[in-house]
């Protein structure tokens, strides 16, 4: 194996006192929830955000003088780029970052604040790493590679040997999968202290790039999704083979499970976690049977959502709990009517949030109007309680707004 338990404490010992040691903690609310032990690493709270400047570090101080004179390049969706500018930044070499035209605006534009080039092309990580790889050789540039590097690799696997400093009777650490940096470096180091830990990685479902490379299927990677930090179509060479090793299986999350994983992650814990920082937690509310009496560890590996992203993921879980729901009224277009169903909302303890009253634009009949009204609830049960009141009073709602989840489908 190209990195060793060694390499990574050699990592360790070169980070002390250039990154922030991040807290291991347990999560109380999740762990009975899913009847799992659970401790969550923090590294939300890295200067950047993200794990990502423990790999950069490693990387950028093994340079030569001539090769920092030169400066340094990296392709990546958000994270890597913050982790290179801002070391290259404090380190005093030129840095210029290729990322993807779908980039969250928030991860652009910190990238730029911590002085790096910013230089936005191509639809996917792989178009962007071709495009870096180019001006790589055309400017003599040192292509600092996110994830299939044995520097970066030992960097991030200084990850597993806090963890378990911290919470030495874990048995399981669930780590997000994008290119596999992360994940082999933390196999690597808790393998070696612990061997029977098991490691087990985790993929969007969209990208399951690593999954399906190492069960030797065709690629399928692509599409919309919320955890932009590990939608990654290639997955590296050395790191292919590290997780081929010690990763006993590769779970595929959806797009449903990533988002209530950020939303729980904020309720119950209070932790701002972006897709891919969430996609542990997001596998095992998924499954949480597999994970049930277990000491299970997990890395919240990322912090940088886009605040009208978290705004959305957190009001769609209200709904999607049966907290906030959207009622349809059909209702005689006479005085008095609009007040009724306010006062049987009201009296029935929900808090019309938003309400809006159609005359002109609806298909009803010309004496009728229809009300939509948002309403703020307890639970579905709540919900249920609000239709029937208003059902029993002459004014039949129409649901327009739930999930399977809330127990209250269209």
């Amino acid at each position: 194996m190209t990195v060793t338990l060694a390499d990574i404490r050699v990592a360790a010992e070169a980070l002390r006192g250039h990154i922030v040691r991040t807290p291991t903690v347990p999560a109380p609310a999740l762990s009975a929830e899913l009847g799992c032990t659970l401790w969550l690493k923090l590294e939300t709270l890295q200067h950047t955000g993200s794990f990502k400047p423990r790999g950069a570090f490693i990387k950028i101080r093994s340079l030569t003088p001539a090769e920092r004179q030169a400066g340094v390049i990296a392709m990546s969706a958000g994270n890597h780029a913050q982790g290179v500018a801002y070391w290259a930044g404090r380190l005093g070499i030129p840095a210029t970052i290729v990322m993807p035209k779908a980039t969250p605006f928030s991860k652009v534009e910190r990238t730029r604040a911590l002085g790096a080039r910013v230089e936005l092309h191509g639809g996917s990580l792989s178009e962007a790493a071709g495009h870096a790889e180019a001006l790589a050789k055309a400017g003599g540039l040192t292509f600092v590679h996110p994830y299939d590097d044995e520097r970066v690799i030992a960097g991030q696997g200084t990850l597993a040997l806090e963890m378990l400093e911290d919470a030495p009777d874990l048995d399981c650490l669930v780590v997000p999968i994008g290119g596999g940096g992360m994940a082999a470096g933390m196999a690597i180091a808790a393998k070696g202290l612990k061997p029977g830990i098991e490691i087990l990685g985790v993929q969007a479902r969209l990208y399951p790039a690593m999954a399906e490379s190492l069960g030797g299927l065709p690629p399928t990677s692509g599409g919309d999704t919320l955890a932009e930090g590990i939608a990654v179509k290639a997955p590296g060479r050395i790191t292919r083979a590290i997780i081929a090793e010690l990763v006993s299986e590769i779970l595929l999350v959806e797009e449903s499970d990533i988002e209530r994983a950020v939303q729980r992650l904020a309720e119950t814990q209070k932790a701002v976690a972006e897709g891919a920082g969430a996609a542990g937690v997001a596998a095992i509310l998924a499954d949480p049977l597999r994970f049930r009496g277990r000491r299970v560890g997990t890395v919240i590996c990322g912090g940088n959502i886009d605040s009208r992203i978290l705004a959305s993921v957190l009001m769609r879980g209200l709904v999607r709990d049966g907290r906030m729901a959207r009622l349809r009224v059909e209702l005689s277009d006479a005085p008095g009517q609009l007040a009724a169903v306010a006062t049987l909302i009201a009296e029935s303890g929900g808090n019309i949030v938003e309400c809006y009253h159609q005359r002109l634009f609806q298909d009803v009949p010309i004496k009728h109007a229809e009300l939509d009204v948002v309403v703020e609830t307890r639970n579905s049960d709540h919900v249920r309680e609000i239709i029937d009141r208003l059902q029993a009073a002459g004014f039949p709602p129409r649901l327009l707004s739930a999930t399977k989840e809330a127990g209250m489908v269209l």
